[in-house]
């Protein structure tokens, strides 16, 4: 289920994002994956208004992948939330037409809380920024990374 860097040779806008279980972060790269912009957060309820308003997110900004944030456990290993991300991530790769990977988030919540409080929001204003900022590490890391992990159809018995 992994895959090289040297095989993601996608230019283009990458989107990533943060699966909480009430709202979904979602940060988008610019086209030469140098800049990163939180989004709006996405409201989580079912999985086909999830898969529609991601949909329209990479129509929007012409996003070439897919970032799904993976939640594993301190020491690395796969817990409920992280097995529940993999399910997500195989869904969508199974939905679109474009390559879906998996970044660990290990302490991105805790991360993005520091970084919105150095950039000098106030305490009130981070229940609001902290999903999108999340997945902007998340989609950070992940252009950073030299072995992300791809979500591969053929693992999916596809």
């Amino acid at each position: 289920m992994t895959q090289e860097r040297s095989h993601f040779e996608s230019r283009g806008s990458v989107l990533a994002l943060d699966l909480g279980e009430k709202l979904v972060g979602a940060a988008i790269s610019d086209a030469q994956q140098i800049t990163i912009k939180r989004l709006a957060p996405l409201r989580r309820s079912n999985w086909k208004r999830l898969l529609t308003e991601v949909e329209t997110l990479i129509e929007r900004f012409d996003a070439q992948s897919l970032v799904i944030g993976l939640p594993l456990k301190l020491d690395g290993s796969v817990g409920s939330a992280a097995e529940n991300a993999t399910r997500l991530a195989r869904n969508f790769a199974k939905s679109l037409d474009l390559p879906v990977f998996l970044q660990d988030e290990r302490l991105t919540s805790f991360d993005a809380r520091i970084a919105l409080l150095a950039d000098g929001h106030d305490e009130a204003d981070i229940p609001g920024l902290i999903d999108g900022e999340s997945a902007a590490l998340i989609l950070r890391d992940f252009l950073q990374n030299k072995e992300p992990r791809k979500v591969e159809l053929q693992d999916l018995g596809a």
